[in-house]
């Protein structure tokens, strides 16, 4: 059987994987060769050939949940009438399959890539267990400002956490913004790149505007261990949301914390077709930096878009960088 490579799956040469083997496809006249035509939905945009998807029930998460689920942690009053918000993360060794007939064998917090969504506000007081349930030792490093004890980096505090270990993590929720979290065990490439990673939002003390808020961690898979990636996704599984659009209401405040987490690559992108979106880095800030239509973000960078839709319809996103889009990261929008 020849090698899964990224640049096989763009001629169309992934090769069969058991009966359900996944070949990407192009229906567009003048596609890579290779790529046949597939009478499902949005002829000539990449997809997977046949309209096969991926098990998420099997995965045991679903991207088009992941979307829009925000986790809140469990709350208590400290005597002195500060929340405390407490959240338990496990890390677990998990094969899922992040393209049809092509499993992956994961490492994840909670069961799933990306780990679940935290979200606190401004000032809370953060309490987080951490158990090691994976063969491996790993840690949790949260982004912002907290002691260094609290870094989740080995030498510091408790360190590695080995297989079958436990520790607690606890600080102040600050700054207000959207930052992340992640396993930072060498080597820090290899961890991040199985899926030990997550959004970790913190909302200022004086409220952002309503909105439908989304989520999206730009991520890649490099599926026969070459340190390049075969697949590219918003919130793992390719082309989730292209025959499955992600629902919004005309004219209502669209909000995306948008997060890139991609390893192996310098560079990841957002494009939004069809509008404009105030892009706010890091979320820090209520002032956006610009008013554009793509973002680039290197590993580990991050920001909150803002828009609203003028028309109804379906309008795409994907990263501007072709390759990655051919390989899984684009999706829709359905206006209605």
């Amino acid at each position: 059987m020849s090698a899964l490579t990224r640049r096989s799956l763009i001629a169309g040469g992934l090769p069969l994987l058991g009966a359900r083997g996944a070949l990407l496809h192009a229906s567009k006249a003048g596609g890579h060769a290779g790529m046949q035509s597939h009478a499902g939905h949005d002829g000539g945009h990449a997809n997977f050939r046949g309209g096969v998807a991926v098990d998420h029930a099997g995965n045991g998460f679903d991207p088009h949940e992941i979307v829009r689920d925000f986790d809140w942690g469990k709350t208590s009053r400290l005597p002195n009438g500060r929340v405390l918000r407490e959240w338990e993360l496990h890390a677990l060794d998990h094969e899922i399959e992040i393209m049809p007939g092509v499993s992956f064998a994961a490492w994840t917090y909670n069961g799933r890539i990306p780990g679940p969504t935290l979200r606190a506000r401004e000032g809370d007081r953060l309490r987080i267990t951490f158990a090691n349930g994976s063969d491996h030792p790993h840690t949790i490093h949260f982004h912002g400002v907290h002691p260094a004890e609290q870094d989740g980096v080995p030498g510091l505090g408790a360190g590695e956490i080995p297989p079958g270990g436990s520790t607690v993590y606890e600080f102040d929720a600050l700054p207000a913004g959207l930052h992340l979290y992640h396993c930072h065990v060498r080597p820090l490439a290899e961890h991040i790149a199985k899926g030990l990673y997550g959004a970790f939002i913190i909302d200022p003390a004086d409220a952002r505007e309503e909105a439908d808020e989304l989520v999206m961690v730009m991520n890649g898979f490099d599926t026969n261990f070459d340190r390049a990636n075969e697949v590219y996704a918003a919130n793992t599984i390719g082309f989730a949301y292209m025959d499955r659009p992600i629902t919004v209401r005309l004219g209502d405040l669209v909000r995306v914390y948008l997060v890139n987490v991609l390893e192996y690559d310098l560079i990841n992108s957002f494009h939004l077709h069809g509008n404009l979106f105030d892009y706010f880095p890091t979320g820090t800030g209520k002032t956006p930096s610009e008013h554009t239509d793509t973002v680039m973000l290197c590993q580990g960078q991050r920001g909150i878009l803002e828009w609203r839709f003028a028309y109804p319809g379906k309008y795409m996103f994907h990263a501007h960088q072709s390759e990655f889009t051919e390989l899984g990261w684009q999706g829709f929008f359905e206006v209605a």
